[in-house]
């Protein structure tokens, strides 16, 4: 084991290192005490009560001097239940990393528990400045951060859903598909639940059918008669009782699944906005075109609150993905999408740029021109808009100042950038290519 480096200026005089590894039932655990050479080594069940004696123990010992403490993960339950003690400080790990770094040393693969820890204990003792030490933020912005995600993975499980309530009307009902546009609105569902056959909803009065649609919502008279007259029309798909009894069981029990999920996507939307509604940032990133309830919280998660964080929209581009990689190996070089980053953070920027396209003048016009004179696909075009928008959104978030599109336009006409010609403006300034995106030949116009 390597003896523990001299700390940095910045650095407290830690009392011990520590490393764990994490497992559902038991952790495995390894800690080196400032000045010794000789390890220990232990297991540590995975519950509350027993992380609890552990770290009291170290507190007692070590007088409740600081800890570094390097695990595999930076969200989970082992972390959520260190956080609370102010002696353990936690340096988490990406999994991937920490693998790479136990290969170095062992290229045959071989693995264990107790081996993981001395790994990761010799990683925190060599590459500490390497390593940044967990802070996390706010409460409000840590519960708007899980509150984000649950929606998404609430709406991805309604997509999923409705296709599986599309395929199974094909078999059946496909009438519906083509009478409404959305199969998970309440008003398929409540029809389905009320009439989950052509033959039983045929049965139904044409008044009946008629109020049915108007409580719905559906105020247009000649279009609840034409679906009236539609549905009177209409022959049936099949007769096979096998598939007509299966599919109505399905049906129903999709129809309430997607009923479920209405309720809960709801219930997350009240509580995200309340939070929204608080947030000090919520102006800033309320100000970016095209942010509506859904992205401006995810926009608040991805910078957070502590602007200390980044040093540079640099460092952001990185860890999200949105900045491509480049890769040499001889004469060959090639620029590719970053695959190791986190695929919620870079999918709300890809997503806000996308959506900024249709409000934004000047996003339209680079998304124009990468498509159409630079031949790039849609999503690569999108992905090098958000590029530009997270530099311009990390300036306003670092200075907390709202966005102003006809600001920066004017910032445009007086940097002469190509876009302004683009726009309608003058400007004699040509385009170069910097790491696969299109940047001014005399100066970045989004640097400032």
């Amino acid at each position: 084991m390597s003896e523990p480096l001299t700390p940095t200026p910045s650095e407290p005089e830690w009392a011990a290192f520590a490393a764990i590894d994490w497992a559902d039932q038991k952790n495995f655990w390894r800690l080196l005490s400032a000045g010794s050479r000789q390890s220990e080594v232990g297991e540590l069940d995975n519950t509350p009560e027993a992380v609890e004696v552990w770290a009291a123990n170290l507190q007692q010992r070590f007088g409740g001097r600081p800890i570094a403490v390097i695990l595999e993960q930076s969200r989970g339950a082992l972390v959520y239940m260190l956080t609370k003690y102010p002696h353990l400080v936690l340096f988490a790990v990406h999994p991937t990393t920490a693998a790479r770094y136990r290969e170095t040393f062992a290229p045959s693969g071989a693995k264990s528990d107790p081996s993981d820890t001395d790994s990761l204990l010799d990683l925190l003792l060599r590459h500490r400045k390497q390593l940044r030490p967990l802070q996390p933020d706010t409460a409000e912005t840590r519960l708007l951060h899980f509150l984000v995600e649950e929606r998404r993975q609430t709406v991805d499980e309604r997509t999923r859903e409705s296709h599986r309530l599309t395929d199974c009307l094909k078999l059946y009902f496909p009438q519906v598909l083509q009478w409404f546009d959305d199969v998970a609105s309440p008003l398929v569902g409540d029809l389905l639940d009320r009439w989950p056959t052509l033959e039983q909803l045929q049965r139904a009065h044409p008044g009946t059918l008629r109020r049915f649609l108007q409580e719905h919502n559906c105020r247009s008279q000649e279009r609840n008669a034409e679906r009236v007259a539609a549905i009177q029309q209409a022959v049936s798909a099949t007769q096979d009782q096998a598939v007509l009894e299966a599919c109505v069981l399905i049906t129903r029990s999709l129809v309430a699944m997607l009923a479920t999920l209405r309720v809960q996507i709801a219930m997350f939307d009240r509580r995200i906005a309340e939070l929204v509604a608080d947030h000090p940032d919520a102006a800033v990133f309320s100000s970016l075109p095209g942010a509506g309830a859904a992205l401006v919280p995810r926009l608040i998660v991805a910078f957070g609150t502590q602007r200390e964080r980044y040093q540079s929209a640099y460092e952001m581009q990185c860890y999200s993905g949105i900045a491509p990689v480049t890769e040499a190996s001889g004469n060959s070089q090639w620029v590719h999408i970053r695959l190791a980053c986190p695929k919620f953070l870079r999918q709300t920027f890809h997503e806000f740029a996308a959506s900024s396209i249709q409000h934004s003048e000047w996003a339209r016009a680079f998304y124009e021109h990468q498509r159409n004179e630079k031949q790039k696909s849609h999503h690569v075009a999108v992905r090098s808009l958000a590029f530009k928008w997270v530099r311009i959104i990390y300036r306003c978030w670092k200075d907390g100042k709202t966005y102003d599109e006809e600001i920066y336009l004017q910032s445009l006409r007086r940097r002469g950038s190509l876009l302004g010609g683009v726009l309608g403006l003058t400007t004699g300034v040509g385009w170069k290519s910097v790491a696969g995106f299109q940047k001014p030949s005399e100066r970045n116009y989004l640097t400032e």
